[in-house]
């Protein structure tokens, strides 16, 4: 069996020590690397490729949500488990949003650790102790924006690569709608729909609508909050 292998990302060699003395109790965990600084951490991490990487936030350097969407947006196949010293609901929330797979604190339990970075190298997301799947992860993004108000709180200099038509079905995609609903709500057929549908997983490099809209979300392209009004109207 392939073992998983890590990178530790903070600027605390204590820390780091005791990180990889508790991920070597697991033999099927590698730690490849360690890393103190922000600076150039996203360029070494896509440069190692590792599974996962366990992040600090607070990196000299270069945030390390920054990073975890930098490195997410240019190979979705790293996964990022944040381990901080300010546990709180809005900067889970913001970590998760940067395209992390989990979050802690950084006084976790070591078998909860442990058993996170299996469930993140098998594709599972960890939030407040529960392993949820894409679609379910998916479900509590989307709660989070509704609570805090945040639709369409852009990344900074995010660029959007969809066509306005694009940007259009994906948002009703995220809001649920099956390709009939969105053909419908447009006034274009199924297949056009479709078409479009096939150019947006391609231009995000996801695999499903799932990903898509999650994605969406994450980089704050969409204001959910514009269709409901126009649902209303």
């Amino acid at each position: 069996m392939e073992r998983i292998r890590v990178v530790l990302c903070d600027d605390h060699p204590l820390f780091r020590r005791g990180l990889r003395n508790t991920l070597e109790i697991d033999p099927q965990i590698e730690v490849v690397a360690e890393l103190s600084s922000g600076e150039d951490a996203t360029e070494r991490i896509l440069e190692i490729e590792p599974h996962i990487v366990l992040m600090d936030i607070n990196l000299p350097g270069k945030n390390g949500l920054r990073i975890t969407r930098e490195v997410t947006m240019q190979n979705s196949k790293i996964y990022i488990i944040i381990l901080t010293a300010y546990h709180d609901k809005e900067q889970l929330f913001h970590a998760i949003r940067a395209g992390a797979s989990a979050y802690f604190p950084k006084d976790v339990d070591p078998e909860t650790l442990l058993n996170a970075i299996h469930k993140v190298y098998e594709g599972k997301y960890v939030v407040n102790n529960q392993v949820m799947s894409e679609q379910q992860m998916a479900a509590w993004l989307l709660k989070q924006f509704e609570e805090m108000a945040l639709y369409g709180t852009a990344d900074e200099d995010a660029f959007v690569p969809l066509s306005p038509r694009e940007m259009e079905i994906l948002t009703l995609i995220t809001k649920g709608y099956s390709n009939k609903e969105v053909a419908h709500h447009l006034g274009i057929s199924r297949q056009t729909v479709k078409n479009h549908m096939t150019s947006i997983l391609r231009k995000l490099q996801v695999n499903d609508r799932t990903q898509a809209a999650v994605y969406a979300l994450r980089h704050g392209w969409i204001r959910l909050d514009e269709i409901d009004d126009e649902d209303e109207g």
